[in-house]
């Protein structure tokens, strides 16, 4: 006996569509605010625009869609992840990696 998956209601893809529009637009917001430094949101969030692309890789592989971490950064980055760097990324200040250092410790607890 095989297990049949849930079939999606209308209302599941409805949420999709409006899950992935709120994607869309946090990608969208994040490439309009370049000043913000990955070890800011990290500090703050505990996550960047690294681990977006990251989690974009992962459920496009669980959705058997291959894509490799480089193209994931690209659509995350809006540009290759290297010319990011070199146009957008500062030098981490000592307080931004204590910071991080501290954010760090405190979720290696959990």
């Amino acid at each position: 006996m095989t297990e049949e998956s849930p079939k999606k209601s209308s209302q599941d893809s409805g949420l999709e569509a409006i899950e992935a529009a709120v994607f869309r637009r946090l990608v969208q917001h994040l490439d309009s605010r370049r000043d913000v430094q990955n070890i800011d949101l990290m500090n703050l969030a505990g996550f960047c625009r690294n681990c977006l692309s990251k989690w974009y890789a992962q459920a496009s592989s669980e959705a058997g869609v291959e894509m490799g971490k480089e193209a994931a950064r690209e659509i995350i980055y809006g540009m290759p992840y290297d010319e990011w760097k070199t146009r957008y990324q500062l030098e981490a200040t000592p307080e931004q990696q204590a910071a991080f250092a501290a954010q760090q410790a405190g979720s290696a607890g959990e």
